[in-house]
């Protein structure tokens, strides 16, 4: 079973479902030509799709046009269900970096045919994630810094302040359909700078401040 680990404890938590959000800073969804949502696009990963810093995200043969997409990740540590924005700070573990990796043309074929992202979206290594930072040793959690550095240059970077749906109102719409549980994952959406990644580079991702990873990305 896939873990994550709390960054000042090294205690390890069995990691659940992991809850994805699409479309939620409005430039990304002008670069995406998408239109601005009004109630947040949810999509899920298997916990199999998890790694830690250090481990290589693979590249699945059937794509030709893998991205990567720097996220906030928030760790629940209490379940619950129908959780109201005021009460959702309690059911939060802590938060992370992570990366939405995603086979963009495998994707673009699904949207086109109306089907489900789930292999576009889910496929092993395509949800690396840092170690938690507890919530209680972070100081702004509406302005978190987020960064993407691919080969060294800084793709993408932003706050948080630019999410559509802030981590409260996400956790009340989530929790009011499906039950979030201790050790669940909830990525909440990537700003603009997406783009390909090819066997070689090497991708850094950054909650400034905070945590850090760093994948190598090889070939199946």
């Amino acid at each position: 079973m896939k873990c994550l680990r709390l960054h000042t404890s090294q205690q390890e938590v069995p990691v659940g479902k992991i809850v994805c959000l699409g479309r939620n800073y409005a430039a990304h969804a002008k670069e995406m030509k998408s239109e601005i949502p009004t109630v947040p696009v949810v999509f899920l990963k298997p916990s199999s799709a998890l790694i830690r810093n250090g481990e290589p995200i693979v590249l699945p043969l059937i794509s030709n046009d893998v991205h990567y997409e720097v996220e906030l990740v928030v760790a629940i540590g209490k379940s619950g269900k129908g959780i109201s924005s005021s009460d959702a700070g309690d059911h939060i573990l802590g938060y992370g970096i992570g990366l939405d990796m995603t086979l963009r043309d495998v994707q673009s074929e699904a949207k086109k045919k109306g089907l489900p992202w789930s292999v576009a979206k889910g496929f092993d290594t395509s949800a690396p994630v840092s170690d938690i930072i507890p919530g209680n040793e972070v100081r702004d959690i509406h302005d978190f810094r987020i960064r993407c550095s691919v080969n060294g240059v800084v793709r993408q970077e932003s706050s948080t302040i630019g999410m559509i749906f802030s981590v409260e109102k996400i956790i009340e719409y989530v929790s009011s359909f499906l039950t979030l549980e201790r050790g669940d994952l909830i990525f909440t959406g990537t700003p603009e700078g997406v783009g390909p990644v090819v066997a070689g580079d090497v991708i850094e991702a950054e909650l400034v401040g905070y945590a850090k990873i760093s994948h190598r990305v090889i070939a199946d």
